[in-house]
């Protein structure tokens, strides 16, 4: 074969590599399959985590949303701790307001009070104690004791941290809807009817699991003395 056609030859086979498109690394088709797989995993794993590392407490709540069509019967929860009126008068709030408002606060005329609300978007926690053991077929409820800008370092055995956010006047803890199987929704229905409006209210408290960090899952719900666990 002649030199020239050699280099024809050559420069043909150059130029269809060229064309050829180049094959990916393996890598980069399982890692973006890896990572579209933990974000799917993680949503459940962390409730998951905190049902099985964290600490029962009970809180009093009354229900107020009647139904969700896409995920069954649903109960729409608001608790004694879910309004900002019912936590200003705790140890912690008026430093956490302040930390929160104070540069507002110095703008005000000097014969307007200060606010005492946080605004919207605010992380913090409430410190709950245990009740007194007393002897009665439903659970009592914690009571909060004061509030914190940051999760304490150590709490006493009978004390958890329950992480909440504010949305507007009221709180949020993330146990605010607790969803319930559709077979149970009259049975429900009715304890929850007449617990709030028979002759003799009752009370209705949620049970739920707080992990180390001051997540919540709600894990079992009271009427009076019928429990209800899903």
């Amino acid at each position: 074969m002649s030199q020239t056609s050699q280099s024809s030859s050559i420069d043909s086979t150059l130029i269809e590599q060229h064309r050829l498109p180049k094959r990916l690394p393996a890598w980069r088709l399982w890692v973006p399959l890896l990572l579209q797989t933990a974000i799917v995993l993680a949503a459940p794993a962390q409730p998951l985590y905190t049902t099985l590392t964290g600490k029962t407490v009970v809180l009093k709540t009354v229900p107020v949303d009647p139904y969700d069509f896409l995920r069954g019967y649903s109960q729409t929860l608001s608790y004694n701790i879910s309004r900002q009126e019912n936590l200003r008068s705790l140890p912690g709030w008026k430093a956490l307001v302040k930390q929160h408002l104070e540069a507002k606060a110095t703008d005000l005329p000097p014969s307007v009070p200060p606010l005492n609300s946080l605004p919207t978007g605010i992380r913090f926690y409430v410190i709950l104690a245990a009740p007194a053991a007393a002897k009665t077929n439903s659970p009592q409820a914690w009571k909060p004791v004061r509030v914190s800008s940051k999760m304490p370092k150590s709490l006493p055995a009978n004390q958890i941290a329950l992480k909440g956010k504010s949305s507007g006047n009221s709180i949020d803890y993330g146990l605010e809807s607790y969803y319930m199987p559709e077979a149970q929704r009259d049975e429900i229905n009715q304890d929850i009817n007449q617990a709030q409006w028979g002759r003799k209210r009752q009370a209705i408290v949620v049970e739920a699991k707080v992990d180390a960090q001051g997540r919540a899952v709600p894990i079992s719900f009271w009427v009076s003395d019928r429990h209800y666990q899903f």
